[in-house]
């Protein structure tokens, strides 16, 4: 489950208990700061928080603030000034070297199109979204906070501010904008984010070595399936965290999912036939990746064999396929290759290399 699909439960949890809740959200970042705008947390009345807004540094003072926002039933704006060496509240803990905008939104239970009824809609279907916020940043300005979201072709709160065409050119670039707008003659900011659909991890195999790679997408919030032909091994007591556990052939396992540019597919079955036949299948999506557990041999038995049926591989092939899978970080356990494999799986989402942070001369977050 993503963060946001922890927020809404929880508020869900909340609501049916009675509790009255705020969600705070980064809405702006000048400098350096643990969380990118976007990142968002909920507080309820007797402060229980779901979700991040920085390392940890901010949320005990964000507590304070958001249960302020619950008492007045008023959105707020608070700014974190973490570069400020004489903040002494602040400074000392962080070493962030930023400025964080922080937007706090009461709640409304009864109201329809509060934020996070507004939110529920990125989750409710697997695609990719722009969510629409609009805060200002100066003093005792009004702080409308959470108004749309957009999917391709469907916009699901009416657009009272005009909002489409930056949503539009959002959704098209896939890249959050922050932007200057009027509003009613009225100075506004307006954070338009794009959030990526849920990634789908396709694991072919259930053994024991599975279980930590499917516990460690789930922490990352991934839609997990696992299948193979074992009936003693594809069950989901033994992975509580997968979406979807099944027993079936190959063909039953890849005719069942949806294969998009945001699916993942690992073999790790121990089964070579198995594994030969869901790479055939694989082969003829456009899934990009396709990790294989195992030696440089079995890969290339699995490519000598592929050629003698006729199935030739072209130059994209070999790029998608990532045999022996994972990053080189010296894993042995079965939870070691889980980390290392969930890393190579989040650096290609990411086209980025995998290397240590300390060998980049430009910043971390683009």
């Amino acid at each position: 489950m993503t963060e946001i699909g922890k927020i809404i439960a929880s508020y869900h949890k909340a609501k049916s208990e009675g509790k009255k809740t705020a969600l705070a959200t980064v809405v702006k970042v000048e400098g350096s700061s643990y969380r990118q705008p976007g990142a968002r947390m909920l507080v309820t009345e007797d402060g229980f928080l779901t979700g991040a807004i920085s390392g940890g540094c901010l949320e005990g003072d964000a507590l304070r603030k958001a249960l302020l926002a619950i008492n007045q039933k008023q959105n707020k704006l608070i700014t974190y000034d973490t570069s400020d060496e004489s903040a002494m509240e602040f400074s000392v803990q962080l070493g962030c070297n930023g400025i964080v905008h922080i937007l706090f939104e009461f709640i409304d239970a009864d109201d329809f199109h509060n934020p996070l009824e507004i939110l529920k809609k990125v989750e409710e279907n697997r695609a990719d979204s722009v969510v629409s916020t609009l805060f200002s940043l100066e003093r005792n300005a009004r702080q409308i906070g959470t108004v749309n979201v957009y999917q391709e072709n469907k916009i699901f709160v009416d657009d009272l501010y005009s909002l489409e065409k930056e949503m539009l050119n959002v959704f098209q670039n896939k890249s959050t904008q922050i932007k200057n707008i009027k509003i009613e003659n009225e100075e506004q900011t307006a954070l338009i984010q794009y959030i990526a659909r849920s990634v789908s991890l396709i694991i072919a195999g259930a053994g024991n070595d599975v279980q930590p790679v499917v516990k460690m997408a789930d922490l990352l919030g991934w839609e997990v399936t696992v299948g193979e032909g074992r009936v003693t091994h594809a069950t989901q007591k033994r992975f509580p965290e997968a979406k979807k556990v099944v027993v079936a052939s190959p063909e039953e396992l890849i005719q069942n999912v949806m294969i998009d540019d945001r699916t993942f597919v690992v073999l790790m079955t121990h089964n070579y036939k198995y594994d030969l036949k869901v790479l055939k299948l694989i082969l003829k999506t456009d899934c990009q990746y396709i990790g294989i557990l195992g030696p440089k041999t079995k890969l290339q038995r699995m490519f000598d064999d592929l050629n003698e049926e006729g199935i030739h591989l072209t130059e994209n092939d070999y790029k998608r396929i990532y045999g022996p899978i994972g990053l080189d970080i010296g894993a042995e356990t079965s939870e070691e290759i889980a980390l290392s494999v969930i890393s190579e799986i989040k650096a290609v989402m990411e086209d980025r290399k995998g290397t240590s942070l300390r060998y980049k001369t430009d910043k971390i977050h683009g």
